[in-house]
Formats: C-alpha cells, sequence, structure tokens
C-alpha cells in the first residue's frame, strides 16, 4: 500500500511538466483561434462595406459585379437589418450602428 502511494507521488510529479506544457498549448490555442475569428469578422465587415458602401458615399464596384457578390452577402444583410431595428446599446454606442 505505501509503495503504491509513492509510486502514485513519483508519477504525479513526473508528469507535472507536461502537464503544465499542455495547459500552455491549450491557452495558446485558443488565443489562436479568437484571433482568426477576429480576423474573419474583420474581413467579412470590409467585404460589406466594399459591397454596401454606397448607402454611407463610398464609391461603389462596378455592378454587375456587385449583383454577383449580392448572394454572399445575405447574412451580413441580416445583421445590418438587426442591428438597425435595435435601440441604441452599449455595443453600438453613439454611431447607432
Amino acid at each position: 500500500m505505501n509503495k503504491k502511494r509513492i509510486f502514485k507521488k513519483i508519477l504525479y510529479w513526473i508528469s507535472a511538466p507536461i502537464r503544465i506544457l499542455w495547459e500552455f498549448n491549450e491557452g495558446f490555442k485558443l488565443q489562436y483561434i479568437r484571433g482568426l475569428q477576429w480576423e474573419l469578422e474583420e474581413l467579412e465587415n470590409i467585404f460589406a462595406l466594399l459591397l454596401l458602401g454606397s448607402c454611407i458615399g463610398i464609391p461603389n464596384p462596378p455592378i454587375d459585379l456587385s449583383y454577383r457578390l449580392l448572394p454572399h452577402m445575405i447574412r451580413e444583410i441580416y445583421v445590418m437589418q438587426e442591428k438597425s431595428l435595435n435601440p441604441l446599446t452599449i455595443k453600438t454606442g453613439w454611431l447607432n450602428v
């Protein structure tokens, strides 16, 4: 019984650096995934701004190109409608976006 307990303690202390490195790896993965998600959202915002920029006065691309890309904007249009129907919140701020 005593040998089993000693063996478990030794195994616990030997595996400690591996567990620590595993946790660091998981944390880095999480931060990397969050960064990629943020970048994807920003690229989608830029895409929407390019196609629907005429709403705020930015010259838009040729009409035929906009019409071909418009089916890819369905989700962005839903998000834009949802934001425009909501009252002012902390997220929308003073811009009322």
